[in-house]
């Protein structure tokens, strides 16, 4: 009996170290993990492509209440800021997307940003996703300046404020 508690001390430290070793994770100030994936209008679209732009990559799923509230208004930023080099991607990490496509026609509002699909979720592994919605932005120069784990009313305050100081720059 002993023996088999002992073993599963270091079954659990084995697991717990393979898991810690295996955690990407977004560092603020590193370039951000480069990726294509197709869009729902079906091109192909690819990060590294965007430099010069500040980009704005919001992880969503259609079971997300937060999502649904977020989308208009990441659609009004979109609108806002597009003159002055801001592009808003949204990502939708589900293996089913056509979950991700009704939760967009149930939406009120027509999306005026690119709807991108990680059914595989190797991007949002890159990214290190671990909250609904996510929202990664990233500068001109491809590095991750600003990482938003999960949405509140009001954080698109935080959003402006981030994206402001990167137009300034």
């Amino acid at each position: 009996m002993l023996k088999l508690i002992g073993h599963g001390r270091q079954l659990l430290a084995a697991a717990s170290l393979l898991l810690c070793t295996q955690v990407q994770s977004v560092e603020l100030g590193e370039l951000a993990p480069d990726f294509t994936l197709k869009s729902l209008s079906g091109s192909n679209l690819n990060l590294a492509e965007q430099r010069g732009d500040i980009m704005v990559i919001n992880f969503w799923a259609s079971w997300c209440g937060p999502c649904r509230k977020e989308m208009p208004i990441l659609d009004e930023m979109q609108q806002k800021y597009q003159d002055l080099g801001v592009q808003i991607w949204g990502v939708n990490v589900e293996q089913d997307n056509q979950a991700g496509r009704q939760f967009l026609a149930n939406l009120n509002t027509e999306l005026r940003f690119p709807i991108l699909f990680d059914a595989n979720n190797d991007l949002s592994e890159s990214y290190n996703v671990i909250a609904m919605p996510t929202t990664v932005i990233v500068d001109r120069d491809g590095k991750v300046r600003q990482v938003y784990h999960g949405y509140k009313d009001g954080y698109e305050k935080k959003y402006e404020k981030t994206i402001k100081k990167l137009i300034r720059e």
